[in-house]
């Protein structure tokens, strides 16, 4: 799970479907039946790690939806919201290793720090662009903020956009 959410190791997101289900399209079946559960409608998946596919889909708002659900889990929060994670040791590397978490805004090195941003998850391919999924807390405001299709700029928007969020006032617009 490490490897998967903090490197983006696609080979682990079909190592876990295929133990977890049996095989890849199992385990896509598997998250539109959640998917379904979640009320979200316009996804579809084809396989655990979102490598292009023609029939694998998403917006903003459902990615948003299955991020909230995935962040519930006290597991995948852990994980999402970890910068480091010592891998133990296996045949290839006996002493094992260290892996850093992909999201610049969460690791406080890197010139995308956000003081707020508490997890997420990133992605990348060359027809999909950089995705970007994060999480922030100030206060008692909590924000999800869904960067799909950027062409590195997704770092400057997520910002933006939680600074925005987290400047509305909610309480005094549910009164008026």
């Amino acid at each position: 799970l490490y490897a998967m959410l903090l490197q983006s190791a696609n080979e682990a997101a079909n190592a876990l479907a295929e133990h977890c289900s049996g095989s890849i399209e199992e385990f896509a079946g598997l998250m539109n039946e959640k998917a379904a559960e979640l009320n979200c409608t316009d996804s579809h998946f084809e396989n655990p790690s979102g490598l292009n596919n023609p029939e694998h889909y998403t917006t903003a708002s459902d990615f948003a939806i299955i991020s909230r659900a995935a962040l519930s889990n006290p597991t995948v929060f852990e994980i999402a919201s970890s910068v480091a994670y010592h891998l133990p040791p296996y045949k290839a590397a006996p002493e094992g290793f260290d892996i850093y978490n992909h999201h610049g805004m969460i690791r406080r090195s890197n010139p995308n720090f956000y003081e707020y941003a508490v997890g997420g998850k990133t992605g990348y391919t060359m027809l999909a662009g950089n995705t970007l999924v994060t999480y922030a807390k100030k206060d008692q405001k909590e924000l999800i903020v869904v960067i799909l299709k950027s062409n590195g700029t997704h770092y400057e928007d997520t910002k933006a956009l939680l600074d925005y969020g987290f400047s509305l006032d909610y309480e005094s617009e549910t009164k008026s």
